[in-house]
Parts: C-alpha cells; structure tokens; sequence
C-alpha cells in the first residue's frame, strides 16, 4: 500500500490499533441482522481484524435505514464511549456526503464533527474523513490515481493488485448485500484501489 500524507511524519504513526466499531446496528433494514454480523466478522477476518475487535451495536432509536438521519447527540454519546473504552487515538470515517449519501453514514460524520468542533474528543485523538467524489471519479477505478494525487488531501491510499484482491475477498463475504450494484463497485469502484482522506 502506498501512503502519500501532505501533513507532518508524526500522523504515520496515529493509530496504535484497529479496532472496528460497526454502527450498521445490526444491519436489519432487510431483516438480516444476524446475518450481516457474521459477514461482517468473516470479512474482518480476512482483512486482519480479530473477532474480538469488532463491535456491533444495536440500538432502536439508531435504526439501520439509508433514509433515516439518526440522532447526533445519541451517535456522538455511542461513538465518545467506544473511543474512550478503547482508547482510540485516530477515527477513521465518511464525510458530509457519506460517498454514497447514504444517510446513516452521513451521521456518523456529523457525530464525529459535533465531537471534535466541541473538544469532546480525548487529548491526541484524530479523526480523518473519506472523501466522497462524484460519480465520474467513483468509477474509473486506477485512473482516479493522477486526480486524487493532484487535489489538496491530509493521506491517500493506494492498495497494490495483492491488496485490491483482499479488499475483493472481504467484500464478497457480505453475500447478502452483493446486488448487482455492488459487482459494479467491486470492478469499478476508485474506492477498492484508492482512498483520499483529511484531517477533521
């Protein structure tokens, strides 16, 4: 993986640990909620994440629905108190636009900003945001590499041809969601290749 940072040498050496907090709340928008937390952890697996690390949480007044905006005040209280159990020092999550616009991602940034424009975050930890981009950049995969290493950006990631298979690999274990759609992503998708990120 190639890692490009515009900011100091210090960010290389943020995150102690990875630790997966999944806030798709069990991911029962189609009533498979049991089923997505096993793909999920069989994902993780594959991408080094013990089962261990990852921590789903279910909350009804959260719920998984691409058209709801949760509560900022409950998701930061959540996000705040896996942090600090954890001891995270670096966040990483979506932007305003959430890459796709789903709405429950786009509460996460949201959260995450309300914490960190409040000071509610512990001394030393950072956050950095996916940055979402439009449609024409979301699909030309490997070509978005000349663009995205142009535009302003606090870290840029670049998976090799053997990363890019794992990320397929992990993908793939979400056998529940992989609509016709998803297998467009998965070939297409800038996002399995490349991530553009900044500093919250």
């Amino acid at each position: 993986m190639v890692r490009l940072w515009n900011s100091p040498k210090e960010i290389l050496n943020l995150a102690k640990n990875t630790v997966l907090l999944c806030l798709l709340f069990s991911g029962n928008y189609y009533n498979q909620g049991e089923i997505r937390k096993k793909e999920l952890e069989q994902s993780c697996f594959l991408l080094g994440i013990p089962a261990s690390d990852v921590r789903v949480i279910d909350h009804r007044d959260l719920p998984d629905n691409p058209a709801v905006e949760w509560d900022t005040q409950l998701l930061a209280a959540f996000v705040l108190k896996h942090i600090e159990a954890n001891n995270i020092n670096l966040v990483v999550t979506f932007d305003a636009g959430g890459v796709s616009g789903h709405a429950n991602h786009i509460s996460l940034y949201t959260a995450l900003r309300y914490l960190h424009s409040e000071r509610k975050l512990p001394e030393g930890c950072h956050v950095l945001v996916l940055e979402s981009v439009n449609l024409f950049r979301k699909y030309i995969s490997i070509l978005d590499v000349p663009i995205s290493c142009l535009l302003p950006g606090d870290a840029l990631f670049i998976l090799t041809e053997e990363e890019t298979a794992q990320a397929r690999r992990a993908m793939r274990c979400h056998r529940s969601q992989l609509l016709w759609f998803r297998h467009i992503y998965m070939l297409f998708s800038r996002y399995m290749v490349i991530n553009s990120l900044r500093l919250l």
